[in-house]
């Protein structure tokens, strides 16, 4: 379809490759889509993972946690030259998988004989619950939470189930015994370790402390150096939670669960603080003060989401007190990782399921990150397995391209890259619907008078006015529609003026969901001779058009997409995947293109991206200079359908592209009710009558068409079954005025006729053609029809491929049609993929015909719960 508006957008200030708040991961390590969320344990499957690490091309993987996510596979695994199974950025990617950016193999597996093997053990081979793990790229240390030990490999283990090293935290490797008071070779159920210039660090979890070794151990039971978070290494600790002081200092933890160095900075993870603690320098001695909090105003607080004290209020309560949000950008809830590239500091907010990011280390108390990623802002905590969200991050590493975010939750690795921000949050959206937006409706009926007023009332804001002697119903609707637009117009919604009616339509100015539940009332004053309905006590309608259907066509906007234009050339059985030097990838996927331009591109969803809840996509760009760019990616989601309905461009509700169904004049005879021997059903063209006995081993579609066979013999009709249900379409064998006219009617008989037959009108009508406009407008009872995309998919697939034009057979959507016209049903009588197009689907609509004169009849279509955009068209009463 070429009748898609396109949308400018105004250009972003600076390009560069950057993170952004929002944006969805590129590429997922660990299920065999971002959403898939499997269980289970293989050399691609991970379970509810937590420590994540990265050293010379390899990724490390702690497959395990302590925070209830299941499942627990108790073991480590070592995805080794994983640079060569994830592509760069802006490579091409390889075709031919439903998911190209969904990789990830694991070479090694520790603590397990086997990748398919869970076991919980205590030996020289054996995890417990391993939950955080370090590398330097030599020496391995691996958290094994449950045994109170940290293992250590001196070099990186090649080959599965290779015995650790040395172990700490025990005497031995058969041991876990914990010791109060701890000691300076004691541990109890450690969930952090680094290494840092031949240092070891430890965070000591439930005995509230951080450990340092200032060279790594070389034998079993090794005594720290340096202890961070209490006075000494033999101080009591109390292991009850409830019973233990909370009260947070500099120089105190309560249950650390990360430590980690950029070689300069320390940073702890202070979990029971709800901070991340900061030292400038490396510490030396025993319990060194930190320097500064992050998630704290100061070092002596430790609440959870401290709002009241870090975030702006956002408005008074009823006593004039000011009230605050749940969350902001600078709070923590129950951090779990911290980790920096000697530049940037990145921060997993495991209780708020995101990600903070700082350009730069921050160096004052409570700082606010630049970047936010698991969340569209700071304010809102939405956890789900889309590619841009998560649920309790737990660990992070950085190979200098990319952020590895364990999420724990969802049994996946998130891969977020940098890259240019050319394709805003939102930016895409259904091909024909853009937005929808919630609509009212108020209509005048009664008689002028008078310095009689009325008054419109939205959100609260009345608008009112007094009519004048002269006035018309056009005057005062026109009078009240400048009155609600003038200035800046009303901050909610946007009124247009019906005069044929005698009615204002309200318009939400805030796209989808939220425009709906905006309030409007009408009032007239005492005595009054007007009257003034309103259609509902709220706007309602409004939609999300984010929300796409496999097979769908969809809309991305942005800017610098292109460097030219080009459209597909219509030739050929399948779509282009690349149109003027621009890509668009789907789940790394490269998807069919219809029409590329620097600030739009038209594409279709593959359809076998049906089953998933949400899919990566970005745009590659290839420049003349030789350079090739990405766009940032962002999350589209899938559902099963979430109809769309081409119209004109401008301001919703927009005109319909609607066409008169045919130049025949035409009826519809709907066949119901159940299947009953010996019922006889009769259709009568004039005085002839064609009658049908009902059989036992019949059913509706075969009665309709033994009708259908009986009618076609008919001198001035012809006959077919409708693509949608059981009816039955009649058409008149002349073209045009001729054909209207013809009486028809539908009967059943029998003793206890069970089988019902329809008449839609009592004679055949309408025969038109070409679009319908105000000047040839449609009439009522006509059959009309329209195109639409993201109606899901066809219950026969037979033609219908990604990108390919549709030449399969008639056909229907898996979810039925349904569609309101002008408040009333419309009969759909067939929804199918419309031949030669691709994600296009043509709709033929019959429509009431009660129907009034109306130029702004308002039309939907709808799936399940999902209701498509509105739009307009003229439909004018014989």
């Amino acid at each position: 379809m070429r009748f898609i508006c396109v949308f400018i957008l105004s250009a972003l200030a600076v390009w560069g490759a950057v993170f952004t708040t929002g944006q969805a991961a590129r590429s997922v390590i660990g299920q065999p889509t971002f959403t898939q969320g499997d269980p289970g344990a293989s050399q691609k499957l991970v379970g509810g993972i937590s420590g994540v690490a990265y050293a010379n091309h390899a990724l490390i993987v702690a497959d395990a946690n302590r925070i209830g996510a299941a499942p627990v596979n108790n073991r480590v695994l070592i995805f080794q030259n994983l640079s060569s199974q994830l592509p760069r950025p802006t490579d091409e990617t390889v075709q031919g998988a439903r998911c190209p950016l969904c990789v990830g193999e694991a070479s090694v597996v520790l603590g397990q004989p086997d990748f398919q093997k869970t076991d919980i053990g205590l030996s020289q081979t054996a995890l417990r619950t391993p939950t955080a793990v370090a590398t330097d790229g030599n020496v391995l240390a691996v958290a094994d939470t449950d045994n109170n030990r940290v293992l250590i490999w001196k070099s990186i283990p090649a080959a599965n189930n290779t015995p650790a090293d040395v172990v700490i935290g025990q005497p031995n490797f058969t041991s876990n015994s914990t010791v109060a008071p701890p000691t300076a070779a004691s541990m109890r159920g450690p969930q952090g370790v680094w290494i840092q210039a031949g240092k070891l660090y430890v965070a000591d979890t439930q005995n509230h402390r951080v450990l340092i070794y200032n060279s790594i151990p070389a034998s079993n039971g090794a005594a720290a150096d340096v202890v961070l978070g209490q006075p000494n290494f033999t101080t009591f600790v109390q292991p009850d939670l409830t019973q233990a002081s909370a009260d947070a200092l500099p120089d105190n933890v309560l249950n650390p669960v990360s430590v980690t160095s950029d070689g300069e900075h320390l940073f702890v993870t202070d979990l029971g603080h709800n901070r991340v603690l900061i030292w400038n320098s490396l510490p030396t001695q025993n319990q060194q003060p930190a320097d500064l909090a992050i998630g704290q105003p100061d070092l002596k607080s430790a609440i959870s989401n401290n709002s009241t004290v870090m975030c702006a209020s956002n408005g008074t309560d009823t006593a004039g007190k000011p009230t605050y949000p749940p969350l902001c950008d600078n709070t923590l809830s129950f951090p779990r990782y911290a980790l920096s590239d000697g530049t940037r500091l990145f921060i997993a907010d495991g209780g708020n399921d995101r990600v903070l990011v700082y350009d730069h280390i921050p160096t004052t108390n409570g700082a606010k990150p630049d970047v936010i990623l698991g969340q569209v802002n700071g304010l809102t905590d939405q956890t789900s397995n889309s590619s841009d969200r998560m649920s309790a991050p737990s660990s992070l590493a950085w190979d200098g391209t990319n952020l590895y975010v364990s999420d724990t939750y969802n049994r996946r690795i998130l891969v977020f890259s940098m890259a240019e921000p050319k394709v805003p949050f939102g930016a895409v959206r259904n091909a024909a619907s853009f937005q929808v937006y919630a609509v009212g409706a108020i209509n005048f009926t009664g008689t002028i008078n008078e310095n009689d007023e009325v008054t419109i009332t939205i959100a609260g804001k009345d608008y009112k006015y007094k009519i004048l002697k002269t006035d018309t119903f056009d005057v005062v609707v026109n009078s009240l529609v400048n009155l609600i637009n003038a200035g800046t117009g009303d901050p909610n919604v946007l009124a247009t003026p019906n005069d044929v009616v005698q009615g204002i339509l309200l318009t939400s100015r805030k796209p989808g969901v939220n425009g709906n539940g905006i309030a409007y009332t009408t009032a007239t004053s005492s005595g009054a001779k007007i009257v003034a309905t309103t259609g509902g006590a709220s706007l309602v309608g409004g939609q999300d058009t984010a929300q796409l259907a496999p097979g769908a066509l969809l809309t991305i906007t942005g800017t610098g997409l292109s460097e030219s234009t080009g459209v597909e050339p219509g030739t050929g059985k399948f779509l282009p995947t690349e149109i003027a030097g621009a890509q668009v990838y789907m789940d790394g996927a490269r998807v069919p293109l219809l029409y590329v331009s620097p600030t739009q591109i038209n594409a279709q969803i593959p359809i076998a991206m049906a089953g998933a809840s949400s899919i990566s996509v970005y745009v590659r760009t290839k420049h003349k200079d030789g350079t090739v760019t990405v766009t940032t990616p962002v999350a589209v989601t899938i559902v099963p359908e979430n109809p769309g309905i081409f119209a004109e461009g401008g301001n919703d509700p927009r005109p319909g592209l609607v066409f008169h169904g045919t130049p025949f004049a035409s009826a519809t005879i709907s066949v119901d009710g159940s299947v009953n021997a010996g019922d006889v059903a009769t259709v009568k063209i004039r005085d002839r009558s064609y009658t049908y006995t009902v059989k036992s081993t019949d059913s509706l579609a075969t009665i309709r068409d033994s009708l259908v066979t009986a009618i076609k013999a008919d001198p001035e009709v012809t006959a077919s079954a409708a693509g949608v249900f059981t009816r039955i379409r009649l058409q008149a064998r002349t073209r045009g005025a001729a054909g209207q006219g013809i009486p028809y009617t539908a009967a059943v008989t029998g003793s206890a006729a069970k089988l019902l037959l329809t008449a839609t009108s009592s004679a055949l009508c309408c025969a038109n053609a070409g679009r319908a406009t105000t000047a040839n407008p449609v009439v009522s009872g006509e059959t009309i029809t329209l195109y639409a995309t993201s109606l899901g998919l066809p219950k026969d697939l037979r033609g219908y491929e990604t990108g390919r034009r549709y030449d399969g057979p008639g056909t229907e959507p898996v979810e039925f049609v349904s569609s309101l016209a002008g408040g009333k049903t419309a009969n759909v009588l067939e929804a199918s993929p419309w031949p030669g197009s691709v994600g296009v689907w043509e709709v033929q609509l019959e429509l009431n015909s009660d129907l009034p004169t109306d130029p702004l009849t308002q039309l939907t279509i709808a799936q399940f719960t999902y209701v498509s955009n509105i739009i307009t068209f003229p439909v004018k009463k014989p």
